[in-house]
């Protein structure tokens, strides 16, 4: 029997996450080591739209999870307590947090997918000597660089650069102001002051 076919008979043809009807998707909850491979569960477009577009999350729809966090099925409580820890913030998706029960190997499985996400979005920026940056460190430049755009100067080496601001998509992107002039600066030509 199909993936699909089993999932619509053991969800009872409904979205195992909000009991809606129409529209059903098979969704693979992220693989994980002790259960050697994914899991599947059946959802509805919306939520599954929103399980993989996270910033498009409505957090009303998820209340839902209300009745699907006391599923049977493992993969169905793993992903509602996955959106519930996203949704915290919101207040209430913390009150279910607290409620609901995971076994060990479950419980694992949930955080481990939250860390690799988490971990996924961590952009570190380092300076030339491997130092770790921060928002607001000051840096000195290492080379005379090329500034090309409003002023076309040359930030000279040893120029202080101080109160920079990381780029949060590309670790090798600082920003800072030298000359008056707020501009990029590539990581490997500067060190932490």
């Amino acid at each position: 029997m199909e993936i699909e076919q089993e999932l619509q008979k053991r969800s009872g043809y409904k979205c195992e996450l909000c009991t809606a009807t129409n529209d059903l998707i098979v969704y693979e909850v992220n693989p994980t080591s002790n259960r050697g491979g994914y899991e599947n569960i059946m959802t509805c477009k919306t939520c599954n739209d929103q399980l993989t577009n996270p910033a498009t999350a409505d957090s009303n729809h998820w209340r839902c999870l209300n009745e699907s966090m006391w599923s049977e099925v493992d993969a169905v409580k793993v992903v509602a307590y996955r959106m519930l820890s996203k949704l915290a913030s919101e207040g209430w998706p913390q009150d279910l947090l607290d409620m609901i029960y995971l076994e060990g190997d479950a419980l694992a499985w949930a955080k481990k997918g939250l860390l690799d996400e988490s971990v996924a979005k961590i952009v570190i920026h380092k300076d030339s000597n491997g130092n770790t940056l921060t928002d607001g460190d000051a840096v000195v430049l290492t080379q005379d660089l090329n500034v090309k755009g409003g002023g076309n100067f040359i930030a000279k080496r040893g120029t202080a650069v101080k109160n920079i601001k990381l780029d949060p998509n590309n670790a090798e992107y600082i920003e800072g102001r030298v000359e008056g002039q707020y501009i990029v600066i590539l990581t490997k030509y500067v060190k932490k002051s």
